[in-house]
C-alpha cells in the first residue's frame, strides 16, 4: 500500500468463525490493517464474502479494476507469514505502473478458509 501512491484501496476481511464474537476477530492483525493508510477492516461472518470472491486461504488478494474487472488474483506473500519483496507484490506494483507482460496469478500460501483448520506449521497453498 505504502508503494501504491494512493491509487489502491484495500478491504481486508477477518472471517468470523461460527461461535464467536465480532471482538473476538478484532485482534492486534486487526488493528495493524487499520493504521493502514487506504486499508478497511471488515468482518466476514462465516467467511461468505471470502466465497463469493472464491477465496480460499488465509492471504488470498484479488485486485480489480474500477470496471470490475479482476486483473489479480493470488497471494502477496513468498511463503507463509513472509514480509518483503515476493511475485504477488510485484504482480500488483506492475499493474500500477502498467507495466506490460505482468503476473496475473500467484501462489496463496496461508490456512485453509473453509473446513479444515491450519494446524502450527502446516502450509496450505493454492496456485492459479
Amino acid at each position: 500500500m505504502a508503494r501504491s501512491h494512493g491509487r489502491l484501496e484495500a478491504t481486508v476481511l477477518f472471517v468470523r468463525p461460527r461461535g464467536f464474537t465480532d471482538d473476538w476477530t478484532r485482534s492486534d492483525l486487526w488493528r495493524r490493517a487499520s493504521a493502514i493508510p487506504g486499508v478497511t477492516p471488515a468482518i466476514d461472518p462465516l467467511g461468505e464474502e471470502a466465497r463469493r470472491f472464491g477465496a480460499v486461504t488465509s492471504g488470498q488478494c484479488a485486485v480489480y479494476e474500477a470496471n470490475g474487472a479482476l486483473v489479480f488474483s493470488g497471494g502477496i506473500t513468498g511463503a507463509r507469514g513472509h514480509a518483503g519483496d515476493n511475485a504477488g507484490r510485484g504482480a500488483i506494483l506492475a499493474l500500477l505502473a502498467n507495466e506490460p507482460n505482468r503476473r496475473a496469478t500467484t501462489s496463496v500460501f496461508g490456512c485453509a478458509l473453509h473446513g479444515k483448520e491450519c494446524n502450527e506449521g502446516e502450509e496450505q497453498t493454492r496456485a492459479y
